[in-house]
């Protein structure tokens, strides 16, 4: 039988572990209480999160107990690790703003019905009562400046940055070692999972909660993951995948996972889907008997929409991508859909006004740049060269209304084969 460290490590959620035989023997003592910590710095999670909401649920429906920390407390100082600039402070609505989203997102994927199943705390409960005084007491003492500065994360600041850090991002790692402790004694918390960017703070909490409570802990962290092709997952670069629909459709949720490359797909199996590893070994043989069949990509954006959209989310998505990449007209889609499929083409925004009083296509194509001419544009029309909404133009007199949307606002102009433009009308 698989271990529940085992697991992990099969699904490739283990870069290390400090402690690995003590972790295996716990695990096999009964249920362990694990945690992962989220600050809520969005409005939304993102990718780089999923990572270890995936982990917790992999452990969860192993028989084990995760408490998922909304970092309320930590989000107001911002972490430092592996950042070149510190983040912006966020105020107490803004924070509470976004912990609303976390939640129901955490909630998706979790079972956090009841306190024996899993928890959702906020560590603003208990950092936000302390006072500095008593924290830096009961804690503070018992952290070496000297063992602070030599982690990357500081060291980096310190050296490469000529405004070094501040106090308070230095003070960060406290926080986040206090939270363990604190766990441990509240909840009986023995083992915290990160990326590898957090270890400092991981062991920073193992070794707090060692010297105030005398007890044992473990951590272990994940690798960062960047797409094979170079592509970054991080909210830092511009190019976090959103869990939230409305800043990452479910569409382009899906089309993300299915554009992976082939090198990353059999991998992204494991880490993002619920899929056996013995199913996902027969997806990737399938991928190199029939490469042009994509058989890895169609299983990992199908069960990873799901997860994070679920089976509406999921249909919706599989609905746009028959619609987009087929023959029927583009008349059930919204406007974010449409905004993600064709995001790179031009775009105008025109008056609401004009397609409400009927705009000419000919006239659209120029205004959108479609046609250099009205002339040009007549021509394309009468090579059979433009569709509107993928519903081809017969007519260089046809007259497009508000009937012609696409979503609520939009038009899409196709030329050719590949040619888009768009134009909104919501001016």
């Amino acid at each position: 039988m698989t271990t529940p460290l085992q697991l992990l490590t099969d699904r490739g959620f283990v870069q290390d572990v400090s402690d690995p035989e003590g972790l295996a023997a716990a695990f096999d003592s009964g249920r362990v209480t694990f945690y992962v910590g989220f600050d809520p710095t969005s409005s939304s999670l993102h990718i780089g999160h999923l990572m270890g909401v995936m982990a917790m649920a992999h452990l969860q429906r192993a028989g084990h107990r995760p408490i998922a920390v909304a970092g309320g407390g930590t989000a107001r100082i911002g972490d430092p690790s592996f950042r070149d600039d510190e983040r912006v402070l966020l105020d107490d609505a803004s924070v509470e703003a976004n912990l609303v989203g976390y939640r129901d997102q955490l909630g998706r994927i979790l079972d956090l019905s009841s306190s024996e199943a899993g928890l959702l705390v906020d560590n603003y409960s208990w950092l936000g009562s302390m006072g500095f005084i008593g924290f830096l007491r009961d804690v503070g003492k018992h952290f070496s400046v000297n063992q602070m500065i030599a982690r990357e994360s500081v060291r980096r600041r310190l050296e490469e940055r000529e405004q070094g850090i501040s106090f308070t991002e230095f003070a960060y790692q406290l926080l986040q070692a206090y939270d363990f402790a604190h766990l441990f004694e509240s909840e009986g918390c023995i083992l915290q999972l990160g990326g590898s960017d957090q270890w400092g703070n991981i062991t920073a909490g193992i070794d707090l909660t060692r010297r105030i409570h005398g007890g044992q802990a473990f951590g272990a962290v994940w690798p960062l993951i960047e797409r094979s092709d170079g592509q970054k997952m991080s909210a830092s670069t511009g190019e976090a995948l959103w869990l939230a629909a409305d800043q990452t459709s479910p569409y382009a949720y899906y089309q993300w996972f299915f554009n992976v490359p082939d090198a990353d797909a059999g991998k992204f199996l494991k880490l993002f889907t619920f899929l056996d590893l013995d199913e996902i070994a027969g997806l990737e043989a399938e991928a190199v008997s029939n490469p042009a069949g994509r058989a890895t990509q169609r299983a990992l954006a199908a069960e990873a929409t799901r997860i994070a959209h679920g089976d509406e989310g999921l249909a919706a998505a599989e609905s746009a991508t028959a619609v987009l990449f087929g023959d029927e007209p583009f008349t059930d889609l919204d406007d974010v859909t449409l905004n993600d499929a064709f995001g790179s083409a031009p775009s105008v925004s025109l008056p609401r006004a004009d397609i409400e009083a009927g705009i000419e296509t000919v006239d659209l194509m120029v205004l959108s740049g479609a046609a250099a001419s009205k002339s040009e544009a007549r021509r394309l029309v009468s090579q059979g060269a433009v569709r509107v909404n993928n519903t081809l133009v017969a007519d260089d007199s046809t007259v497009l209304d508000t009937g012609s949307l696409a979503g609520t606002a939009t038009v899409v102009v196709k030329v050719g084969k590949k040619r888009y433009f768009l134009a909104r009308f919501d001016a």
